[in-house]
């Protein structure tokens, strides 16, 4: 299997790697798993996750792929491109999770894009994945931005919106 390109995708490093695009509220923060009302996750080797706050949090990271050692023919073949991302609220408080991921060329122009719906989530939902493939996205590409987060839906002041860990974006090369 394809090594995960994400560095700190859980947050054993902080926010180290990532870029805050939208840090409201009482901003981000990383926690452990479960955390106050949080859910146990299903992986027990994953012990902290990213907490958003009562405003909206985004955060990004965007992978340079020739860096990570991918060759131009071997991106311009056009492999398969996965990402993977797990979401939750607290047991005390409904949030808002939303996911926008891009693959780009080396002018950082959109090849392709995935960009769910953004979900609300009722007070006491554990974990949920969400996950995508690209295929036939066109030669050229060079990077991928991976950007995810959201807030919660009381506006309570501290950290009860929705919960981000274990995200994944994997080139799979034949």
């Amino acid at each position: 299997m394809a090594r995960n390109l994400l560095k700190n995708s859980c947050g054993e490093e902080m926010l180290e790697f990532w870029e805050l695009t939208e840090n409201g509220g009482s901003q981000w923060k990383v926690e452990p798993v479960p955390g106050d009302c949080g859910h146990a996750f299903c992986n027990e080797a994953v012990a902290t996750c990213f907490a958003t706050s009562f405003e909206l949090c985004l955060k990004r990271q965007v992978v340079n792929l020739v860096k990570e050692g991918f060759s131009t023919h071997e991106l311009d073949s056009q492999p398969a491109v996965t990402v993977e991302d797990w979401y939750s609220s607290r047991t005390d408080c409904g949030c808002i999770y939303q996911l926008s991921v891009s693959l780009l060329d080396e002018n950082h122009e959109v090849l392709q894009e995935f960009n769910p719906e953004e979900v609300t989530l009722d007070p006491d939902c554990s974990w949920k994945q969400v996950s995508h493939s690209f295929t036939d996205y066109g030669p050229g590409l060079r990077f991928i931005s991976f950007e995810h987060g959201g807030q919660d839906t009381r506006f309570w002041d501290g950290w009860y919106g929705v919960r981000v860990t274990g995200s994944v974006v994997r080139v799979e090369m034949v």
